[in-house]
């Protein structure tokens, strides 16, 4: 499978070249309210990210009423209430959808959402997103993601929980729909320990796929994403929030308004790292090249017509004037047109 290589977000591109396509997750840190889903956009924007992102649900399709919360999820709210009421007071409906929308494209930043059910897929189709983001909960839900590749938009594929046997067949049934993905590292809870994280599935990534590759980080502060950058990864995502102490499951997990900037600039600095990957001297080294590497000087007093050889000649710092030592056989054997004193700089034709 060779998925394309180069996806087109609303202008920003993603390639191999280009800079790390950083997504800040909302989620449902918006609790419900309209006005702190706002708020977060504008940090977002304030932050410099490339896209903000939500989530899509109807509760009623996606959970029973009786399932508990994840371990996390107890850990964060209220352990006695279900999965299923706390996930229907974070709702947001259609509508909320298209006005979050519009308040993204005015404040000139991405509007994400991801998708839990296919009603909500259908709902936010309308919307015209320029991508979709797929939850590692449905890595294994092939009809779903099937419905998702169909509406031929970029997939980011989260992978957390799974067996890479299934990150195989997950892709397999996209490709056939849809080559632009992006696949991304991720272990699901909420927060990780550093030993969860294990960025060396970008590496076995690399070796079975032929694919754009990314990590959806869930480790504490600033976190891994920027050790994921250098393995590969052109896509990062990180949860964030108004306030740690907020009620809701994610919260205490995610960045707060101080740690998302700071780990915007951080992503930034690892991007200007990384560079080129052009081995050649950079613009400020081309001035301490030529005062730092060598020429061929003569190692002694060299009479016209003497041959020249390695025991006569030797390389030192000249100021960059001169043969470099990379190119002396140039001048072993042959016989000098003139006298040379010791130290002084071979100048040939």
């Amino acid at each position: 499978m060779f998925f394309n290589k180069k996806i087109i977000i609303e202008g920003k591109l993603i390639s191999i070249e280009s800079p790390t396509f950083i997504i800040a997750e909302a989620g449902v840190n918006h609790g419900g309210n309209m006005k702190i889903a706002k708020e977060l956009i504008d940090l977002a924007v304030k932050a410099k990210v490339d896209a903000v992102k939500f989530q899509a649900f109807k509760t009623d399709n996606l959970i029973l009423k009786n399932i508990q919360k994840a371990p996390y999820q107890k850990d964060t709210t209220d352990a006695s209430e279900s999965q299923f009421d706390m996930l229907k007071r974070l709702e947001i409906s259609r509508e909320q959808n298209i006005e979050l929308k519009e308040y993204c494209t005015d404040k000139d930043i991405v509007f994400l959402t991801t998708p839990f059910d296919e009603e909500s897929l259908e709902e936010i189709d309308e919307l015209n997103l320029p991508a979709y983001k797929v939850s590692s909960t449905d890595i294994t839900n092939l009809p779903f993601l099937k419905k998702i590749a169909q509406k031929g938009k970029p997939i980011f594929l989260s992978t957390g929980m799974s067996y890479l046997s299934e990150v195989e067949l997950a892709l397999k049934v996209i490709y056939e729909w849809n080559k632009n993905v992006v696949l991304l590292q991720c272990t699901s809870n909420y927060p990780i320990k550093d030993s969860e994280v294990n960025l060396a599935v970008i590496n076995t990534y690399k070796d079975n796929f032929n694919i754009l590759l990314g990590y959806s980080d869930h480790s504490v502060g600033v976190g891994a994403a920027p050790f994921a950058i250098p393995m590969g990864a052109k896509v990062v995502e990180k949860h964030f929030t108004l306030n740690k102490e907020s009620e809701g499951p994610d919260h205490a997990s995610s960045l707060s308004p101080e740690e998302l900037i700071e780990f915007v600039k951080t992503v930034r600095r690892v991007d200007e790292y990384i560079g080129s990957g052009m081995k050649e001297p950079s613009l400020s080294e081309k001035n301490t090249r030529k005062s730092l590497q060598k020429c061929m000087v003569a190692s002694q007093d060299i009479n016209v017509g003497c041959v020249f050889d390695e025991n006569n000649i030797v390389a030192k710092r000249t100021g960059g004037v001169g043969l470099s030592p990379i190119d002396y056989k140039q001048i072993i054997g042959k016989v000098s047109d003139r006298d040379y004193r010791k130290d002084e700089v071979i100048l040939i034709d």
